[in-house]
């Protein structure tokens, strides 16, 4: 994908910061002193890199919506970069004047002061895993989110904090605590769901309408991709990733087909400038910027490869047999790694146990 010269230094940057917080693991804290990088995508829209998964931002005269909240760890540096954002909109184009007469620079100055930031109004979550969940209590929490005429009973706390969106399994998983673990803080949960194939804002945010797409089985169950439908830019959570093989969490719900369905989707949105380059950007759970042309490629060799271990599965192999036979060989030197959370080993494991459980 060409990128403009702009921002090149900028997706440098995340890249690699992306890819030392990828190699760390899911659920992993990352170092204090981690930076979080901020890229405008295409105009309201920004991407967020460096605090867990990528986050995608809406910042405008509406607010702020976000796509994910990162590692929990890394909220203060998150509102921090979503300040930024919200005063460098304020500020650009303003003169503001402290020269000249003093009564006419006082003037100017209350003239020309930019508005305070607008609160974050809504997080949506593309799934569960706690480097896209973890800042949900706290960024919610700092928040604000809008309420109409249709609520009654006690209004003292309806527009406290953000709202959180996902799917239905989102909160089904998060209110499923494993024995001996802590129950999720209330406030960290979803506080709107669905259950069908996707939904829609109520209404234009930023100027523009936003759509939450659900992706059955395949990162995990409560997949939701979110696109921005006049930016143009679609937010894919983990469902698409260029730092590693497909992530598929199997005690989640997800599957490899899955998984290749849900890119084949990505790429009947997304609308290419020429030849595939350009045109509908696509921002990925982890990694850089992408468009339909780097979400071809990844589908293929997915696709590649499940085909592969269907066929070795197909000749009565085990699970042992197919690693020996690498599969993923020819793609090893893009996506596969033999240390941290995601290894080659595990992606061909998980592969294997999908492609063999019954229909």
């Amino acid at each position: 994908m060409k990128v403009p010269l702009a921002i090149a230094a900028v997706l440098s940057v995340a890249c690699l910061a992306e890819r030392g917080s990828a190699q760390q693991g899911r659920g992993a804290q990352q170092q204090n002193n981690a930076e979080v990088h901020v890229m405008q995508v295409r105009g309201n829209v920004y991407m967020l890199v460096g605090a867990g998964g990528n986050i995608t931002l809406s910042v405008g005269p509406d607010g702020v919506l976000m796509v994910d909240t990162g590692l929990a760890n890394m909220t203060d540096k998150i509102l921090a970069a979503v300040n930024r954002i919200e005063v460098g909109k304020a500020t650009n184009g303003v003169l503001l004047l402290h020269g000249g007469a003093e009564g006419r620079s006082s003037m100017r100055a209350d003239i020309d002061t930019p508005a305070p930031p607008k609160p974050i109004r809504y997080i949506i979550n593309t799934h569960v895993h706690p480097d896209h969940v973890g800042g949900n209590e706290k960024i919610a929490k700092a928040g604000k989110t809008f309420t109409g005429g249709n609520v009654a009973g006690n209004l003292s706390d309806a527009g406290e904090g953000a709202a959180i969106f996902a799917h239905e399994n989102v909160l089904n998983r998060l209110t499923a605590t494993a024995p001996g673990q802590p129950p999720t803080p209330f406030g960290a949960l979803p506080t709107d769901t669905y259950h069908t194939d996707g939904m829609y804002m109520s209404h234009f945010f930023n100027g523009e309408g936003i759509q939450l797409i659900h992706q059955p089985a395949a990162h995990t169950d409560g997949d939701t991709m979110v696109f921005f439908r006049y930016s143009d830019v679609l937010a894919t959570g983990d469902i698409f990733v260029t730092t590693s093989y497909p992530i598929i969490d199997l005690a989640r719900g997800g599957s490899l087909n899955g998984t290749i369905d849900a890119l084949n989707h990505m790429l009947d949105i997304a609308v290419p400038e020429f030849r595939l380059e350009g045109g509908t950007y696509i921002i990925p759970g982890h990694g850089r910027l992408c468009d339909a042309a780097d979400v071809a490629y990844y589908r293929d060799m997915t696709t590649i490869i499940r085909d592969r271990i269907q066929d070795l599965i197909k000749k009565g192999m085990t699970l042992e047999q197919v690693k020996a036979a690498h599969p993923t060989s020819d793609y090893d030197g893009r996506y596969g790694s033999a240390t941290g959370f995601w290894t080659t080993d595990a992606f061909v494991e998980a592969a294997f146990k999908s492609l063999s459980q019954k229909k």
